[in-house]
């Protein structure tokens, strides 16, 4: 028995040295590229369990204790999503564009976007349970408000901000490639940032042409956009969509969302880069249209029992040509469910889809998750990982 314990310490600290000499930008590029050998990458977002301790008071829980979030990830030695380097890419609006706020009371902000061509009025609350204020008010309520968005789009341009993209590096290089998303694309939009669900579906079909205008010069401002992405050094671009197959329908999947997803793909294929995009929710209605979206993978495709597929049906969905990003159930790293289901669920994962797998949490470990789990998944992955070729690093 102590011999067997002894084996054990040596095959943890050898592990343990592995995961520190990955240079996990070079690791994560490669993997996404195909040049990894067969090596996967541990990517767990944390950042909800993160803010939520440090916004209720909490803290954070020893050895993490006054750690900012990018030491926390280096402490648990596994990669990040560096979606920060978004803020590399400048949405310049039309110089006629105002933006104006005023408190309504102790809780709700009036926000008025001043325009050429009219108005848009935004009201939000701060709430006592979230960092993040709620939405009363939403950008468009009425066909006007929607022309209003149109014109925006239609006069708005990008730059790109190097000094930024510089202090990113420096700041959290070592963690990850790095990465950004882009807005969503038309119904995701008009859903999520323009109007909410209930009132999207209505304007769909009440203002059809006025819909489909805001669509068309969305598209044309996003490729005004993918020129900038395009000349820039980052590689790894994601669609921030959010797809759910409860609110986007097959229907107006193939109608409106796959022909700009395929667009979308060509051009930033043509320029070298690796293209994903976040589906969420449930997805079984629509993962069989998953190959055809031109995507080089879908990230945070979430299972059973959580999600509405299994991982069987995923594999199907996304075939041998397309990556998985996450995978593993938030749920998993609660302690309702058992360890040992959580490590069953990885060595699926990796079984099915490595090596286009970047591993990860579908979509975020949760407030009341416990960290220390994320250390247990880095271990299955050090140990896939060690057996393969050591010059991929």
């Amino acid at each position: 028995m102590e011999f067997f314990n002894f084996q054990n310490l040596l095959c943890k600290l050898f592990l343990t040295k592995l995961n520190m000499n990955y240079n996990f930008p070079r690791l994560h590029r490669k993997v996404v590229f195909g040049q990894s050998n067969g090596k996967i990458i541990w990517q767990p977002r944390i950042g909800c369990w993160y803010d939520d301790k440090i916004f209720s008071g909490e803290g954070l829980p020893a050895p993490f204790t006054g750690m900012d979030l990018y030491e926390v990830y280096r402490e648990l030695g596994c990669s990040a999503r560096l979606y920060e380097f978004n803020s590399c890419f400048k949405r310049i609006e039309h110089p006629s564009v105002k933006v104006t706020e005023a408190n309504l009371n102790g809780t709700d902000i009036e926000t008025i976007i001043h325009t050429a061509v009219g108005k848009q009025t935004i009201i939000t609350r701060k709430t006592s349970s979230s960092p993040y204020p709620i939405t009363i008010k939403r950008e468009v309520e009425t066909e006007e408000e929607l022309k209003v968005a149109t014109w925006r789009e239609e006069n708005a341009t990008w730059e790109w901000e190097q000094g930024q993209f510089d202090e990113l590096k420096n700041k959290v290089g070592d963690l990850g490639a790095p990465t950004m998303y882009m807005p969503r694309m038309n119904i995701q939009c008009l859903y999520i940032e323009k109007m909410g669900v209930e009132k999207g579906i209505y304007a769909l079909y009440d203002w059809t042409d006025t819909v489909e205008a805001f669509f068309r010069a969305l598209e044309e401002n996003h490729d005004r956009l993918i020129d900038i992405i395009n000349a820039s050094p980052i590689e790894i671009i994601n669609f921030g969509e959010n797809v759910h197959a409860g609110t986007l329908s097959p229907d107006l999947f193939l109608k409106y969302h796959l022909p700009a997803c395929q667009r979308r793909c060509e051009r930033l294929h043509s320029a070298g880069k690796f293209v994903c995009s976040h589906w969420d929710g449930d997805t079984g209605p629509l993962l069989p249209y998953a190959k055809e979206t031109g995507l080089d993978g879908i990230e945070a495709i979430t299972p059973e029992p959580q999600g509405d597929v299994t991982l069987e049906e995923m594999k199907v969905g996304l075939g041998d040509d397309m990556f998985l990003l996450d995978g593993i159930p938030a749920i998993y790293f609660d302690g309702l469910y058992s360890v040992d289901l959580l490590v069953e669920c990885t060595h699926r994962l990796i079984e099915l889809f490595a090596p286009k797998l970047v591993l990860g949490i579908s979509d975020e470990i949760s407030s009341n998750g416990d960290i220390e789990r994320i250390r247990i998944v880095g271990d299955l992955v050090n140990e896939y990982n060690a057996v393969k070729i050591p010059n991929s690093k």
